[in-house]
């Protein structure tokens, strides 16, 4: 799976103007099922989101957690980050899961991330989103396992 993680002040994502996820401090996260993905691939991600220190302490250094910190993760299925860019100017997606599979490790990725004691809010898989992010630092960072 592959995941963009932005750490945000607040976020949120609307689906034809309704706001059906939104968060405070905590973690925006675009993931994405590749093709040949598992559970096991969801839980490996979920366990080091979890526990990602990315959060600044008291010394102002980032050595504090999500779940440190009490925050919140607000996880968007966004299937471009499967893009092969490498020949011509239109992306190729082909590597990603096919939606039916795509659409079962997002929610199996989202619950896992619940198990860990992270409160979690979601997009809407295959709808047309608009996701707002106030990037705190910015931090950004790419995983994939």
């Amino acid at each position: 799976m592959r995941a963009l993680i932005q750490r945000a002040s607040e976020a949120s994502v609307r689906v034809d103007g309704e706001i059906v996820g939104e968060i405070g401090p905590g973690l925006l996260v675009l993931v994405c099922a590749m093709e040949g993905d598992t559970e096991a691939n969801a839980d490996t991600l979920a366990a080091k989101i979890s526990k990602l220190r990315i959060f600044k302490d008291d010394a102002d250094k980032m050595n504090r957690s999500l779940l440190d910190t009490g925050g919140a993760a607000l996880v968007v299925s966004q299937f471009t980050l499967a893009a092969d860019t490498s020949r011509g100017n239109r992306p190729g997606f082909s590597t990603a899961a096919r939606p039916d599979e795509g659409e079962r490790l997002y929610a199996y990725f989202s619950d896992q991330l619940r198990g860990h004691g992270i409160e979690v809010a979601q997009g809407r898989f295959g709808a047309d989103m608009k996701v707002s992010l106030v990037n705190d630092g910015p931090v950004t960072i790419w995983m994939e396992f």
